[in-house]
């Protein structure tokens, strides 16, 4: 007998901890993926102890290229079927694109772009049958060029795309699919960029938990897109008064001054 389950990629930390836990408080049963599986079972605890149903803890680096299929042979191994896919690994390097290492900023495509792209499209056949959805996790990024992140801006704006797309493709059979754009979060995120929180990050800044609070509802609605905060819901309104040249000069100027 299958079980649905709501898969959730870098689980360990984070907006994807939170996720976790709102997805579980709900009632979903969640599979946990990330590289540590220390803090999945940590986490997978906690769950537990709440009265969350026990999550499915998947130890995995999606950056490998057979990461999806470990993820689907540890799923099929317990009889799960997917109802909601929420990808939220990824990651980020801070610095000139051609001064960072090249397999680094590669992993990042990997990541935040293929790991995405396969587990989207891999397990779309139950999420159709359960008629569920996916919960894609963008940022405020993904609307605008970056100098001093150009790969990671890249993706995001790569994973925009792909999750409007695929969620005109998706609606006619009744499966939800949302981009969750949030800019400056408290997280591991930012030390693994390598930079520390700026002036961007308090005016612009709501909490991990906010976050995944908004993105779930937001995903339960069907929601296109959800921007949380004020400032965050701005930023797509002013690019357009501005030409593009002035806005890779001032991105460009504002990262260098964040080293």
């Amino acid at each position: 007998m299958t079980e649905r389950v709501t898969l959730i990629t870098g689980a360990s930390a984070g907006i994807g901890t939170e996720l976790a836990r709102i997805f579980a408080s709900h009632g979903h049963r969640v599979a946990l993926v990330a590289r540590r599986a220390d803090r999945l079972t940590s986490l997978a605890n906690e769950i537990v102890a709440a009265g969350g149903a026990a999550p499915i803890v998947i130890p995995c680096d999606l950056t490998q290229p057979d990461g999806g299929d470990k993820v689907a042979e540890a799923l099929a191994a317990v009889g799960a079927d997917v109802e909601y896919v929420v990808n939220n690994a990824g990651f980020g390097v801070f610095g000139h694109a051609i001064q960072r290492d090249r397999a680094e900023q590669l992993d990042i495509l990997a990541l935040n772009v293929r790991a995405l792209t396969d587990l989207s499209l891999r397990f779309s056949e139950s999420l159709i049958r359960n008629r569920g959805g996916i919960l894609n996790l963008g940022s405020i990024a993904g609307f605008l060029p970056g100098p001093g992140m150009a790969v990671y801006y890249a993706s995001k704006a790569y994973v925009l795309s792909f999750t409007e797309a695929l969620r005109q493709e998706l609606a006619p059979h009744g499966v939800r699919v949302t981009v969750v754009c949030p800019g400056p979060v408290p997280s591991e995120f930012q030390a693994r960029a390598g930079f520390a929180p700026g002036f961007d990050s308090t005016i612009l800044n709501v909490s991990a938990a906010e976050v995944a609070q908004q993105a779930y509802a937001g995903l339960m609605a069907n929601k296109r897109a959800v921007l949380p905060g004020l400032g965050i819901k701005m930023v797509p309104f002013l690019l357009r008064l501005f030409p593009r040249a002035f806005i890779l000069a001032a991105v460009g100027g504002f990262q260098l001054r964040k080293r």
